[in-house]
């Protein structure tokens, strides 16, 4: 009895609060404090069980938002769905996905990724690219270097800026800091002979380079020589060169040709549409010097269907492409003000863009110059002791015309060199 009075007390004195029903556990038995009579009554199965909250009551739940940027998006650390009764459910991310959010939102802050794992370093790749962080002008320059210091031809491997010359003075810094690229397809950039991507064409870093289509370019010997003036001397750059695509470049004569024949392992080679003098001439140079043969029928490795941009930086490009379209579209509005300078009776100058196809129209009524080297059959058959000699006659001949060559060229070499080839140089 005084043990109830003394709770039945404490319940009248803070009669203020709304503590709810309070339950008391004696001899095993579950008992609840009646506060209107000061009693304890026995829990029975009919009691009807206490609600925390009310029906009406609910719950929105809140991220924390201070430390973010403004304007920025930021994944949640949950997954919503939907249940087949059309409740929302949510459950918290892997500590995984976590993680690789808060390094993709800070992935400019890297120091290094070699010898990272490759498996989560393309995961990591895709992240920061579905956040658009390779686009930020300062940041994005940074991350994307890391990325192609430690993984090469992984992050691109094939570059295609056919006719997109916008992405290429936009992007410029980002597009040179691709490593280890096997194809670059610039055709109709109107880039000229001293444009700095075409510089950076004779760095090492592009020397795994096998496929350059360079197709209207507004090239002349001048950027040729430039160009070449690694591979010719120094042995570097461009040496590993398959092939080359010249075409529709009238600025480029026979003079330029000669400049290309320091690239030995060059398969195909287009020179159509450009501005030389004597085609049989340049014809026969190029088949005794280098191997190539004219073909009369066009060759698919100048279709520009083997050169797609290929690799983790895919969506990368895609995405400057879609932010240069979109910084040329107020330009559009300068349609009415022209039709208002006409009524008007003024004139206005508009520069049209020379499109590809005009030349290759061009191209076509001049002729095709592409160039092919021709297999050489293999013969496992043994041969008879007779014949094994006069082989090795002519062998004997055809290595003293070779050393013969060799002097003559290489005399050729240091008498060709000019003063701007010495300066080109001696910036390597």
């Amino acid at each position: 009895q005084s043990w109830s009075r003394g709770m039945s007390y404490c319940l009248h004195s803070e009669s203020h609060l709304d503590t709810g029903p309070i339950y008391v556990r004696e001899n095993g038995k579950l008992h609840v404090v009646n506060q209107g009579a000061g009693g304890i009554q026995h829990v029975t199965s009919k009691t009807r069980p206490f609600r925390l909250f009310s029906r009406g009551f609910s719950v929105e739940l809140c991220m924390n938002r201070e430390d973010d940027r403004a304007r920025r998006q930021r994944t949640d650390h949950f997954i919503f769905t939907y249940t087949k009764e059309g409740n929302l459910r949510y459950s918290a991310k892997s500590l995984f996905s976590l993680v690789l959010g808060y390094i993709s939102d800070n992935v400019d802050h890297i120091d290094s990724l070699i010898g990272f794992p490759e498996q989560i370093a393309e995961k990591l790749f895709s992240a920061a690219e579905a956040r658009q962080k390779f686009t930020e002008p300062v940041t994005g320059l940074r991350a994307l270097q890391k990325f192609t210091e430690a993984y090469g031809n992984l992050v691109l491997c094939s570059l295609c800026l056919r006719n997109r010359y916008l992405v290429i003075s936009e992007k410029l810094e980002e597009i040179k800091s691709f490593r280890e690229l096997t194809c670059l397809d610039l055709s109709c950039c109107k880039l000229g002979d001293e444009h700095e991507l075409l510089e950076h064409l004779t760095k090492e870093a592009l020397s795994s380079v096998k496929q350059l289509l360079l197709k209207d370019n507004s090239l002349s010997d001048a950027g040729l020589r430039r160009m070449t003036a690694p591979v010719r001397v120094l042995k570097k750059g461009l040496e590993n060169l398959l092939v080359l695509d010249l075409s529709c470049n009238p600025k480029i004569t026979d003079v330029g040709i000669g400049y290309l024949l320091s690239f030995k392992k060059l398969n195909c080679l287009d020179i159509s549409g450009t501005g030389l003098k004597d085609v049989n001439a340049v014809i026969k140079r190029l088949q005794m010097q280098i191997g190539l043969v004219h073909s009369e029928v066009p060759l698919k490795e100048f279709d520009h269907s083997n050169c797609k941009t290929e690799g983790w930086a895919e969506q990368t490009v895609l995405q400057w492409e879609q932010a240069a379209m979109e910084a040329i579209k107020p330009q559009d509005n300068l349609k009415s003000r022209t039709a208002a300078l006409r009524f008007y009776g003024k004139t206005h100058r508009i520069e049209e863009v020379v499109k590809c196809k005009l030349v290759e129209a061009e191209t076509k009524a001049s002729g095709n110059l592409q160039f092919y080297k021709e297999k050489v059959p293999s013969c496992h058959l043994p041969l008879k002791k007779e014949v094994v000699g006069s082989h090795e006659l002519k062998n004997n001949k055809k290595r003293a015309l070779a050393e013969q060559e060799r002097e003559r060229t290489s005399k050729q070499k240091h008498l060709c060199l000019t003063v701007e080839d010495w300066d080109l140089l001696n910036t390597y």
